[in-house]
């Protein structure tokens, strides 16, 4: 099985994090967005990360993937059978994939993909709104949400902690994190999720990755 992306991408390592919680050894292709490679493309026709093969079967969309992981391969189960369990699994899924990945994008895009991967200016009002203003809503949420168990939903683990943690270990790519002195619970949340052994392996290389290029830009320099 092929995920074709760049684990930068929240979305792409949401489907390889997931993966690894089942046990499967999903095989990662670099494909960056908007990649002309026919390959690619024939998978994801619009060039959005990721795209998926197994076999003869190939689709996109992160969640479309974990999906069929899902149905294909039931344990350990991830997204919950329980109507109001699954319900509230595809709800938190959805607020990563929407709402946080708003403010990830503005954030990440104009701090570094734009200045460090597209050589384009950076948007330095754009990016300041989004930390400053789009994402202390969604910390304090989850801070009046997560649970004692530090899982969204039943107590364990599942999809909704996985696609709420991608985005911020993204962002902590850049030193975007929690503030632990203003939402504690969320960033001792966000900080064992990222611990486990299927997140920990991806982010080391991310982090890696974006020091590499010269990513890991303090606020006072993309400002400058």
């Amino acid at each position: 099985m092929i995920v074709y992306g760049s684990t930068l991408s929240p979305y792409v390592r949401k489907c390889m994090v997931f993966g690894a919680e089942k046990g499967l050894e999903l095989q990662l292709k670099f494909a960056g967005p908007g990649s002309p490679d026919p390959e690619f493309r024939a998978i994801s026709p619009f060039g959005k990360m990721p795209g998926f093969r197994d076999g003869d079967f190939t689709i996109a969309d992160s969640t479309a993937i974990v999906t069929y992981l899902e149905a294909k391969y039931p344990e350990p189960n991830l997204i919950p059978l329980a109507a109001e369990a699954r319900a509230r699994t595809i709800w938190f899924d959805e607020l990563a994939d929407t709402i946080m990945m708003a403010a990830g994008s503005a954030i990440f895009g104009n701090r570094f993909v734009k200045p460090r991967v597209m050589q384009l200016p950076c948007d330095h009002q754009a990016a300041d709104q989004a930390e400053n203003e789009q994402l202390p809503p969604i910390f304090a949420y989850l801070e009046t949400t997560i649970p004692d168990s530090f899982f969204l939903v039943e107590d364990r683990l599942t999809l909704a902690d996985i696609a709420i943690a991608s985005p911020l270990a993204t962002l902590g790519c850049i030193g975007v994190c929690v503030d632990a002195a203003r939402y504690p619970r969320t960033a001792a949340y966000v900080d064992a999720i990222h611990a486990r052994p299927s997140f920990a392996a991806i982010l080391a290389r991310d982090k890696a990755q974006v020091e590499a290029m010269g990513g890991a830009v303090a606020k006072a320099t993309a400002a400058a």
